[in-house]
C-alpha cells in the first residue's frame, strides 16, 4: 500500500502535538492524513479518547492507518480492545508512554499526567487485531526500551530500536523526522492490500 491507499489517522499523545511536531508535520503534508482531534488535551480521559479513534476508524473512506504518538499508543492499545480483526489496516506506535510507571516520567510543561486517575493505565497486553510497527528509543523518559520491547512483543508488533532519541518528539529534535517517514512508507508497503 501506499499513502494515497489509506487515510492515515494522527493520533497524537498528551497535550496533543504542536506545528513542529512530526506528526502535524506529515497532517499537513500527507494528503490522506487527519487528525484525531481530543476534546481534552491535557486533561485526558481514556474512554473519551478511545471512542473519538473509534469514530475515525469508523467514518474512515479508506483503510485506516494508525500512526500513534506517546499517549496516543495507549489509547491506540484501549481502543484494538474492541476491534474486530480486518477494522483497521495498521498501526505506527512511535515513543510509547508507559503509563503503568507514569510517576517516574518527568514534569511535562510544569505537570504530570495522572495516569490511573485518567483511565490509561494499566496497559492492555493482548495482541493487536491489525499489524503494527513500534518504533522506541532508548533514551525516551517517558518509557525505558526494555518496557517498549515488552510492549511490543505482548502487542505483536515489528520492534524497531531507534538509539538513543529522546521521545521522539519536537523537544529531541524530531520536527520533520525523515528515518520515520522513510519507515513508515516501509510498513505501508508491507501491509496487505
Amino acid at each position: 500500500m501506499r499513502t494515497s491507499d489509506v487515510e492515515i489517522l494522527i493520533v497524537p499523545g498528551w497535550s496533543g502535538s504542536g506545528p513542529d511536531h512530526w506528526q502535524s508535520r506529515w497532517e499537513r503534508s500527507l494528503k490522506t492524513a487527519r487528525r484525531i482531534e481530543q476534546q481534552h488535551w491535557r486533561d485526558p480521559e481514556r474512554d473519551a479518547w478511545v471512542s473519538r479513534i473509534m469514530t475515525a476508524v469508523a467514518e474512515a473512506k479508506l483503510p485506516p492507518v494508525l500512526v500513534a504518538h506517546s499517549l496516543g499508543v495507549a489509547a491506540v492499545a484501549h481502543a484494538a480492545r474492541k476491534m474486530p480483526r480486518g477494522l483497521v489496516a495498521g498501526a505506527l506506535l512511535v515513543a510509547p508512554a508507559d503509563v503503568d510507571n507514569a510517576a517516574t516520567w518527568p514534569l511535562t510543561d510544569g505537570e504530570v499526567l495522572p495516569a490511573q486517575e485518567s483511565g490509561f493505565a494499566p496497559l492492555p497486553l493482548e495482541p493487536l487485531p491489525f499489524p503494527a510497527l513500534m518504533i522506541a528509543s532508548s533514551d525516551d523518559p517517558y518509557c525505558t526500551l526494555q518496557r517498549a520491547q515488552a510492549l511490543s512483543e505482548a502487542w505483536g508488533a515489528t520492534f524497531v530500536d531507534a538509539g538513543a532519541q529522546g521521545h521522539i518528539n519536537t523537544a529531541s529534535g524530531h520536527g520533520p523526522w525523515p528515518d520515520g517517514l522513510l519507515r513508515f512508507g516501509s510498513f505501508l508497503q508491507g501491509l496487505p492490500r
